[in-house]
């Protein structure tokens, strides 16, 4: 049964950033991607980690129509990335279906030793480069180091996964040319300076994700999220900027196609 009346459907949308690779959803790919489909969830990138979550966003990606895949490590696996790993890596990126680097960036909240991480971000970033493939920035209490090294390392095509900073920050990636992504934080009761962020972000470099398994927006914070509930953050972030539902959808699509598959 249909979610939705055809005449009440939402507009297509992408999420652009979601973990069909986390164990807590890998389980189950099918009927997640079936449930994405309802909400009118038509296109998502599965975004690596490690070497296993790698390996799955490319299974998932080339096993299904409107999936793509994102390579890389995050700050706390960066441990792992070792020459073995780059190498991998490196063949990897050239397999069908993957439209950028990452997560990779910085990550000061945990413990990983923080050269460890500076290492690997910057490995990735000419990987990025070598590939001419965007990449993805998770930048958690690092925003000066992140933003240091991307001007330094003129990165020109970035992806700000999960924005959570101040407006000024948003403004500062903006200016450079990048897109910034907005999850399920931007739903939450006391996330109003990611509120105000989005506002001084052009509407055409704004993207929107789940980040699934985490970060469930309103109405159904705490749970286990998925990519199907885009929708929910599509909805809080149009009325944040005073758009409608189906407006925004239909932008955050076409800037995620243009950011990712190169469509103008």
């Amino acid at each position: 049964m249909a979610i939705y009346h055809p005449n009440e459907q939402p507009a297509p949308s992408y999420d652009s950033h979601t973990h069909l690779n986390d164990d807590e959803l890998y389980f189950d790919v099918p009927a997640y991607l079936a449930r994405a489909h309802e909400f009118q969830v038509v296109e998502m990138n599965i975004v690596g980690y490690n070497a296993v979550g790698n390996q799955r966003a490319l299974e998932i990606a080339q096993e299904n129509d409107g999936v793509y895949a994102i390579l890389g490590y995050q700050p706390e696996d960066t441990p792992d990335f070792d020459e073995a790993a780059l190498t991998t890596l490196t063949k990897q990126l050239d397999q069908d279906k993957v439209v950028a680097v990452g997560e990779t960036g910085l990550d000061y909240h945990y413990d990983t030793d923080k050269n460890v991480q500076m290492q690997a971000f910057l490995a990735q970033i000419s990987l990025a480069k070598e590939k001419d493939l965007p990449v993805v920035i998770h930048n958690r209490e690092a925003f000066d180091d992140v933003y240091r090294v991307l001007k330094e390392q003129n990165v020109t095509k970035a992806v700000i996964h999960s924005f959570s900073g101040t407006p000024e920050q948003a403004k500062a990636f903006a200016d450079l040319g990048y897109y910034i992504s907005f999850s399920g934080v931007v739903t939450f009761k006391k996330a109003e300076e990611v509120r105000e962020a989005a506002k001084v972000v052009p509407l055409d470099q704004i993207l929107v994700e789940t980040d699934a398994p985490y970060l469930a927006p309103s109405p159904n914070r705490g749970k286990r999220n998925e990519p199907g509930w885009t929708k929910f953050v599509i909805d809080d972030l149009a009325k944040t900027l005073s758009m409608s539902a189906d407006d925004l959808a239909t932008q955050t699509k076409q800037n995620a196609e243009r950011a990712f598959l190169n469509h103008e």
